[in-house]
């Protein structure tokens, strides 16, 4: 909500109008106002096709797609499919790690030799989120269901969402501790209580388990197309730009910011909306000329 206008209305935000985005913004099947999925096979797959078929329905014949966490995994698969219709993608949590990387960091191994310091600096955070920051995600894999028992209960909602990963706990504690950066107690409140009231913290669950074993989180996947990455300082890992150079052959914006975290838009919608535009830029340009489409909207 707090990226809807900064991207719609950019003149109010220091854009330009040429900057402006029409924004089509979905949650995802089982989350928050969704319907839940009454069948199994609601995987990021699944998802990523879905997504192309609504903006397809929509009208959209050209359209970029942006996501982080679990988005960054569905865009991340939607610029795998490269429909015709999708042009770009940006991400703030890059899948870049080769894979034998990602393989070594989940099993605990120390860094391997000859790697950049960035590099260096990214295994060891990522093998610190497989060893002891994302066990909330092995059991949502393994047994989505068992937490029937925190469903209806704001208090054990409320436990188990503050703690998401070590870096997103500390910023989020400190609003609760009186400082002013970042997210309010309102916005952690209003999350909490939207997966309380809609009953979805179960169905949420589910894809973990109905992603197990497939695409992947982390690791590069093979993806083709422009892609623009945003680099924030307490993402889970902070992407190097050798890594995402491999991942991302067609790399058109990378870009390291001072501040921010894993829930970027949420947290710093300032930061994150300059980023959108400034990665979208030059693939605007590109597709629609350097006025931004102005003739193309005029003729519509």
């Amino acid at each position: 909500m707090k990226i809807i206008d900064p991207l719609t209305n950019p003149t109010a935000h220091g854009g330009n109008a040429s900057d402006a985005f029409h924004l089509v913004i979905p949650s995802m099947p089982g989350y928050g106002y969704s319907g839940k999925p009454t069948t199994t096979g609601w995987d990021v797959a699944h998802i990523a096709r879905a997504w192309v078929v609504l903006m397809k329905r929509l009208g959209y014949t050209k359209f970029v797609a942006q996501g982080g966490d679990w988005g960054a995994v569905i865009v991340d698969q939607m610029g795998l499919d490269a429909p015709p219709e999708l042009f770009g993608i940006h991400t703030n949590m890059p899948g870049i790690f080769p894979n034998d990387i990602d393989k070594a960091a989940f099993s605990g191994a120390p860094a391997p030799s000859g790697l950049s310091a960035d590099e260096k600096v990214a295994y060891e955070r990522l093998q610190f989120v497989y060893q002891k920051g994302i066990a909330y995600g092995f059991q949502m894999g393994l047994r989505p269901h068992t937490l029937y028992g925190i469903a209806d209960s704001p208090v054990g909602l409320a436990a188990y969402f503050l703690d998401h990963d070590a870096r997103s706990y500390e910023l989020i504690s400190r609003v609760f501790e009186g400082k002013s950066e970042g997210l309010t107690r309102d916005d952690i409140l209003d999350n909490i209580t939207i997966a309380w009231l809609t009953n979805t913290a179960l169905s949420g669950a589910r894809l973990y388990w109905e992603n197990w074993g497939k695409l992947g989180y982390f690791n590069a996947k093979g993806v083709s197309i422009p892609v623009a990455v945003s680099v924030f300082p307490d993402e889970l890992y902070p992407a190097p730009r050798s890594w995402a150079e491999q991942a991302y052959p067609k790399l058109i914006h990378y870009n390291k910011l001072d501040k921010g975290g894993h829930f970027a838009a949420w947290e710093q919608p300032k930061l994150f909306s300059e980023e959108v535009r400034a990665g979208f830029r030059s693939l605007r340009k590109s597709l629609l000329g350097e006025d931004g489409g102005r003739a193309e909207r005029e003729a519509a």
